[in-house]
C-alpha cells in the first residue's frame, strides 16, 4: 500500500528565460512500485527521507538505497529503480530543467556520475519540496517564478546535506579566507595544509567549485568594496590591507573583475559616513548587531 501527491507544471517561453525552472513536485510513501527502466529529458531529484530500496545503474549495477538519501536522475540516463517491499520508503521528488543545470552540474551540486548520494540530514531538502509543493496550489500567480526559486534552494540544500559534506565549512576553504589577505602563492598555501598544489586546486574546485587563486580573489575583492563602501580610507591603503602592495596592479585587476575602477566604485555606492557606524567597518568574520529600532 502506498500513498502518493504530485503536480506537474509546463513554465512558457518567459519563464524559460529564468534559466532554471521546475516541471513538478510529489510527496509519496509507503511500498511504492518500481520507476522504470526509463530515459527522461530532465534532471529529477527524488529525496528519501526514511526507509530504504535499490537502484539499478545502466551497466546493470545494484546500487542499495538506505535512507537519507537522494537519487540523482539527469537528462538521457536510463535509470530504474524502488523501495524494498517489506519496508517501502518516504519520497519527495522535484523535477527541473534549464540551462543553468549545466553550471550547477560544473560546480558539482548535481552529481551524473554519481546516482545514488548518502545524505546527512533530509530535513532541509524536505523543507524546499514543502516550500515547492505549497506553491504548487492552483491559481498562484507566482508559481513558476516561486517553484523556481525554491529549485535553486533546494539544490543548495542538497549540496549542504551530502554525508561527505561538514555542514560548519570545509577546513581548507576556511583555512584560505584566514590567510586570504597575506602574501601567499598557491604553492605556499598548499604547503601550509601538507597538500601539493594539484591537490589543494583538486580541493577547493571539488568544494568551491573555481580554482584557489579565484577563491582567494573573490574573498580579497569582496573585503575591498567593503573598505571602499564604508570607509575613506585611500585606494592605496585598502589595496595593502587586502593583501596588494602595488596599487596601481590592484586598481587594474579590481576594475577588471568588477567592471569599474576602485574610485568610481565608492562613488557609486556612496554610503561611507565619516565618523558613523559605516565608517567603523568590522572585520568579516564578525558582524555587527544591528541596534535594536535601527531603521
Amino acid at each position: 500500500m502506498y500513498h502518493t501527491w504530485m503536480r506537474f507544471f509546463t513554465p512558457g517561453p518567459l519563464h524559460q528565460r529564468l534559466g532554471l525552472v521546475c516541471l513538478g513536485v510529489g510527496l509519496q510513501h509507503g511500498t511504492l512500485p518500481a520507476v522504470g527502466p526509463r530515459t527522461l529529458d530532465h534532471h529529477v531529484a527524488v529525496v528519501i527521507s526514511a526507509g530504504g530500496g535499490w537502484y539499478r545503474c545502466p551497466d546493470g549495477r545494484r546500487l542499495t538505497v538506505t535512507a537519507p538519501a537522494l537519487l540523482w536522475l539527469t537528462p538521457g540516463v536510463p535509470h530504474h529503480y524502488g523501495p524494498d517491499p517489506a519496508t517501502g520508503w518516504d519520497e519527495g521528488f522535484v523535477d527541473f530543467t534549464g540551462p543553468v543545470t549545466a553550471t550547477y552540474t560544473e560546480l558539482g551540486y548535481i552529481e551524473p556520475d554519481r546516482p545514488v548520494v548518502p545524505l546527512a540530514d533530509a530535513g532541509p531538502a524536505r523543507i524546499a519540496i514543502g516550500r515547492i509543493a505549497r506553491a504548487a496550489r492552483r491559481g498562484n500567480p507566482l508559481l513558476e517564478v516561486e517553484t523556481a526559486a525554491a529549485v535553486h534552494e533546494l539544490l543548495v540544500a542538497l549540496r549542504r546535506a551530502r554525508a561527505d559534506t561538514n555542514p560548519d565549512g570545509d577546513p581548507v576553504l576556511e583555512a584560505l579566507a584566514r590567510d586570504a589577505f597575506r602574501p601567499l602563492t598557491v604553492a605556499e598555501h598548499a604547503a601550509r595544509h601538507g597538500m601539493s598544489p594539484a591537490e589543494l586546486r583538486a580541493a577547493v574546485r571539488r568544494t568551491a567549485g573555481r580554482s584557489p587563486k579565484d577563491y582567494l580573489l573573490g574573498i580579497r575583492l569582496g573585503r575591498a568594496k567593503e573598505l571602499l563602501t564604508g570607509t575613506e580610507l585611500p585606494v592605496a591603503a585598502i589595496a595593502r590591507r587586502v593583501g596588494y602592495d602595488d596599487p596601481a596592479y590592484f586598481s587594474r585587476l579590481f576594475t577588471r573583475r568588477v567592471g569599474t575602477a576602485p574610485i568610481r566604485f565608492r562613488e557609486q555606492q556612496g554610503r561611507a559616513v565619516p565618523g558613523g557606524w559605516s565608517d567603523r567597518i568590522p572585520h568579516p568574520d564578525h558582524p555587527p548587531t544591528i541596534p535594536t529600532g535601527a531603521v
